[in-house]
């Protein structure tokens, strides 16, 4: 029998986490850890450098890397020409033209 009640402690732990702990995103299909790097689940438009939150705009994958666009004309934009939008590191990030 005490076997059983740690096993039901377990779970109810185990649910807690995948509801509201660090497991959640997953639970809900947002994938990646978007809310813990302290910027509130908010990413930047890699075409006009405006901020949109995850569960709005546009997303496209490119590379194995998820992108976030404010508007589908950003994402034209960025599917016509993606290497003009990702700059290698310390390189300009485009602009809205």
């Amino acid at each position: 029998m005490e076997g059983l009640l740690w096993f039901l402690i377990f779970g109810g732990l185990f649910y807690f986490m995948m509801r509201y702990g660090c497991g959640a995103h997953m639970v809900h299909g947002h994938g990646g850890h978007a809310g813990h790097g302290g910027n509130g689940g908010e990413f930047v438009d890699p075409v006009c450098g405006m901020t949109v939150a995850a569960d709005q705009g546009y997303t496209k994958t490119h590379q194995g890397s998820l992108y976030h666009f404010c508007s589908r004309n950003c994402l034209d934009k960025f599917e016509a020409d993606p290497a003009k939008y990702l700059k290698p590191a310390g390189g300009d990030a485009g602009d809205a033209s």
